[in-house]
């Protein structure tokens, strides 16, 4: 049987563009050449690369890209876009807790929840930042964004997903917090590319910032710097509060 992540991005990659959570790609990717010093010698992997959309817009600019995700209608509309634009991007089809690189890109970029921390348990979370480790040289860097622990405990989930939601994207219900497991559960509800109408029932991990801190140094990396996440401008210099809904890492080997 599939995964809700398996099913709700089977024929979305239209739609998958339009979701209010895919607009901040530009501000994103300015942010992530000032960290690696606008140095386009770098092998880059995007983890869950989705549509592409960060590395074509990283591609445009002159950077190597390799995109992978497990969704083949993503995929195809990641190649689709690209081939439109005369990008030369590696799509290649992938899970993202099973890869087949090592110690083969300087930079792993994994945005927007493309991967981590999507999967039923914290093992095979653990296995997505395993994978991603295991595919960077010995100096190399991993940029993410992921889901904010603190966030659910002062917050309504439920209420912060409504307010951000366009019409026509994708809508959120029956949310429960789990503080046992730092999960939520809720209803997704959307309508792929052909107009099919899908609910899926679908579970996400939170985490703390010491929880993210902790893993990664388990894995090797030496210095891990978490700020908040705000859409289209990522910043070190944004301080992670209670009021942020995502967090970014930048964790250096």
């Amino acid at each position: 049987m599939k995964q809700w992540y398996e099913a709700l991005f089977e024929n979305y990659g239209n739609k998958y563009d339009n979701e209010s959570f895919a607009q901040g790609t530009i501000g994103e990717c300015d942010f992530i050449e000032k960290e690696i010093n606008f140095n386009k010698s770098l092998k880059i992997i995007d983890i869950g690369c989705g549509t592409g959309r960060h590395s074509i817009e990283l591609a445009k600019r002159g950077y190597n890209l390799t995109g992978i995700d497990l969704s083949k209608s993503l995929l195809e509309r990641a190649k689709e876009k690209a081939l439109a634009l005369n990008l030369q991007i590696n799509f290649q089809k992938h899970d993202a807790r099973n890869l087949p690189f090592a110690n083969e890109f300087d930079l792993g970029i994994m945005l927007c929840e493309g991967a981590f921390p999507l999967m039923e348990t914290d093992e095979m979370n653990y296995e997505i930042l395993k994978n991603a480790a295991n595919s960077l040289r010995s100096n190399g860097t991993l940029i993410f964004t992921t889901l904010n622990g603190l966030f659910p405990l002062f917050h309504s989930v439920k209420d912060f997903l409504a307010s951000s939601t366009e019409e026509g994207n994708a809508t959120y219900g029956n949310n429960s917090f789990d503080l046992m497991t730092f999960r939520d559960y809720n209803v997704t509800t959307v309508e792929d590319d052909f107009g099919n109408k899908k609910e899926l029932n679908c579970n996400e991990r939170y985490y703390v910032p010491s929880e993210i801190t902790w893993l990664l140094k388990s894995l090797g990396f030496k210095k891990i710097d978490i700020s908040a996440a705000k859409l289209g401008a990522f910043s070190i210099s944004d301080k992670l509060t209670t009021e942020d809904f995502e967090m970014l890492v930048i964790a250096k080997k």
